[in-house]
């Protein structure tokens, strides 16, 4: 029903950037600018659209080193709950076997650990507190 999309221009890229500020920024008051950095263009960003709608997204960066690391995940609050996370996950890390990495890692928020945990991934130990507010965790997988 729902396909996991590659973005593959700007336009795209920037309405994936809206759909995150929307989820993981605007609700503590802070600036679009924190919703992306210098690596979009050398990332792989996964989205999900429906009917015209972005309503889920990811990103993965290449770190190096045959790791990767999974960021700005993004479910739009309507529709949270129906397994889109899982999908962008699993493109994500379909996409890190297809770039040689072999492990991915990423920074989960204190309310998204169950959902990693469901995902296979693994808390590898308690990193820092965002906005002196959202408590993450650094997370590891190794791929298969």
């Amino acid at each position: 029903m729902f396909e996991v999309q590659i973005a593959k221009d700007k336009s795209t890229i920037n309405r994936i950037i809206d759909l995150r500020y929307d989820v993981l920024r605007k609700p503590w008051d802070k600036p679009k600018e924190t919703a992306t950095d210098d690596l979009e263009n050398s990332s792989v960003n996964a989205y999900i659209e429906h009917n015209g709608e972005m309503i889920a997204c990811g990103r993965l960066q290449n770190n190096g080193a045959g790791v990767g690391q999974m960021r700005f995940m993004a479910v739009h609050i309507d529709y949270q709950g129906k397994g889109l996370g899982k999908l962008i996950v699993a493109k994500l890390e379909e996409e890190a076997l297809n770039n040689k990495m072999h492990t991915i890692e990423l920074q989960a928020r204190d309310n998204a650990l169950q959902f990693y945990k469901t995902c296979g991934y693994m808390i590898k130990e308690k990193s820092f507190i965002l906005w002196d507010i959202i408590q993450h965790y650094l997370m590891i997988k190794e791929l298969k």
